[in-house]
């Protein structure tokens, strides 16, 4: 008989089967593939299945329905981010001055976002950003701005940054002929004003 002990011991996750898990990560790995190639509106779970190697039940097994499929791959480019400012290279990662880190934020998120659209559009409400990872975005640029020694109420300041940063946002600018450099050029235009730092050729603070 197997000293394998038959359910998880405490404070352990449950264990996810070897086979199950395989299948998991070979629907995301074609899902990703596919909607890079073709945009998240085109990819049904079908292809996805096909692509896989798998039954297109085992979809719903792991996923639920086609809208939390996507979200699952926004779910892994959401922890692959959040992976880089905690541990990945500068700037967007430790190591560089808060300014450049907080622009590397920015920047990231918006071409991050605008790439990623169609695909938070394919997830539906499964695809809307959990309370952690926007707390987590918001509690990292709170840091930033403390490193920085901006004065004012920095709860509302991160909220001015990260609106614009919103898919609806986003989308409406790129609606008026901006392309994804010139959205990030502008969010890093806000940024400078609220944290009071010089513009490039401007040796002194733009603000008294």
């Amino acid at each position: 008989m197997s000293d394998r002990p038959l359910l998880p011991l405490a404070g352990e996750p449950p264990r996810e089967r070897a086979d199950a898990a395989r299948n998991r990560d070979a629907l995301l790995c074609a899902a990703r593939r596919l909607v890079a190639e073709r945009g998240a509106a085109d990819v049904t779970t079908e292809a996805v299945a096909e692509a896989a190697g798998v039954g297109k039940g085992t979809v719903f097994r792991r996923f639920g329905s086609r809208e939390g499929l996507m979200a699952a791959l926004l779910d892994t480019s959401e922890a692959a981010w959040q992976g880089e400012v905690l541990g990945g290279p500068p700037p967007l990662g430790p190591g560089a001055p808060p300014w450049e880190r907080l622009e590397a934020l920015g920047r990231t998120l918006v071409a991050k976002r605008l790439l990623h659209a169609d695909l938070l559009r394919a997830a539906g409400r499964s695809g809307a950003r959990s309370l952690a990872a926007y707390s987590f975005t918001a509690m990292h640029v709170q840091h930033l701005l403390r490193e920085l020694e901006v004065e004012g109420d920095l709860l509302f300041l991160t909220t001015a940054l990260l609106a614009p940063l919103e898919i609806p946002v986003l989308d409406a600018l790129v609606h008026h002929d901006r392309d994804i450099p010139r959205v990030a050029d502008g969010w890093v235009d806000l940024a400078r004003r609220i944290t009071r730092r010089p513009f490039p050729g401007d040796p002194s603070p733009t603000y008294s």
